[in-house]
C-alpha cells in the first residue's frame, strides 16, 4: 500500500512516501532529487547493517552469531517501513527484523549470486522527522541485543542544478563535483566531520549536520543530482574485511542524528 505523509509550516513542505523522503520545499525551490530523473532511481536510503559491496568477502559477514550472508549495504532496505504516527509536523517509521529470517535479494540474479540474505541478529530501524522552520531533522533509533555488531549510512540524494558548478565545503576542505566523479563507484570519503555545506548555483546552500556518524561520503555520476552520506565507517579504498572487528558494536539502542538545513 503506498503511504504519502506530508509535513509542513510556514518555512517549508516535506513530503514522505514509505518513509522515504522524496521532497524537501523551501521557498518554491526542491531540495531532494526526484525520482524518474538520470542518476539515481531512489531519493533516500538506508545502509544497515553493513556498508559497502561485500562481494569482495563473498557476500558473508562474520560475527560471534556466526556468518551472515548480505548484500552491498545490508539488508535494511529490502524490508519495508511501517507507519507509527504522523502529524503535521513529524512522522515516525519503523521496519523490524527476527534474527535468521531470509529476506529476498532484490539484486538476485542479475546483479548477485544470493538470492536471499539474512541477519543472525534480532533488531528494530526506526526513522523519525522533524520539521521545525527551515530544518528537517531524521533521527534514526536501532534497538537490538547490546554487542550486535553494524554499521549505519544514510543515503539522501540532493538536487542540483544540471551546470556542474556545485561545491562543497567541510571544514577548510573544498570539494567539487569532479572530485566526486573521480572516486567512482567508491564515492569520495569526508571523514572525521559532523558537518558538511553543500554551496548550490540556483537557490540556497544546504548544511547537513550529524551526530553519531561521524563522516561522510559523497558519490554521483550526473551533474543534476549529489547523494551526501552520512556514515559510521568508511570501506572502500581499504582491504576492509567484513567482520565485527570492523564495526560498530550495539549498546542496545543507538541513536543518529541527521539535520538539513537551508541556509
Amino acid at each position: 500500500m503506498n503511504s504519502i505523509i506530508n509535513l509542513q509550516n510556514k518555512e517549508s513542505f516535506v513530503k514522505i512516501e514509505n518513509g522515504e523522503l522524496i521532497s524537501f520545499i523551501k521557498n518554491d525551490k526542491e531540495y531532494i532529487h526526484q525520482k524518474g530523473n538520470k542518476g539515481w532511481r531512489n531519493s533516500d536510503d538506508e545502509m544497515f547493517p553493513v556498508i559497502g559491496p561485500t562481494v569482495k568477502n563473498n557476500f558473508r559477514v562474520h560475527t560471534k552469531n556466526g556468518d551472515a550472508i548480505l548484500d552491498q549495504h545490508g539488508l535494511l532496505r529490502e524490508l519495508d517501513y511501517s507507519l507509527v504516527s504522523s502529524d503535521e509536523n513529524s512522522a515516525k517509521f519503523i521496519k523490524k527484523y527476527l534474527k535468521n529470517t531470509a529476506v529476498k535479494n532484490s539484486k538476485f540474479p542479475v546483479k548477485s549470486t544470493e538470492e536471499n540474505l539474512f541477519w543472525p541478529f534480532n533488531f528494530s530501524f526506526e526513522k523519525n522527522f522533524t520539521l521545525e522552520n527551515n530544518i528537517l531533522t531524521i533521527k534514526f533509533i536501532i534497538n537490538s541485543e547490546e554487542g550486535m555488531p553494524f554499521m549505519l549510512g544514510y543515503h539522501p540524494a540532493f538536487m542540483l542544478s544540471d551546470t556542474g558548478k556545485e561545491t562543497l565545503e567541510s571544514g577548510k576542505e573544498k570539494i567539487t563535483l569532479s572530485d566526486v566523479y573521480k572516486a567512482g563507484s567508491n564515492a569520495f570519503p569526508v571523514l572525521g566531520t559532523n558537518k558538511i555545506v553543500l554551496k548550490n548555483i540556483d537557490k540556497n546552500n544546504l548544511e547537513i549536520t550529524t551526530e553519531g556518524f561521524h563522516n561522510f561520503m559523497l558519490w554521483t555520476e550526473v551533474d543534476n543530482m549529489l547523494c551526501i552520506e552520512p556514515i559510521t565507517q568508511y570501506t572502500s579504498y581499504t582491504d576492509q574485511k567484513f567482520s565485527e572487528k570492523n564495526m560498530s558494536i550495539s549498546k542496545g539502542q543507538n541513536i543518529f542524528t541527521v539535520a538539513i538545513k537551508v541556509l
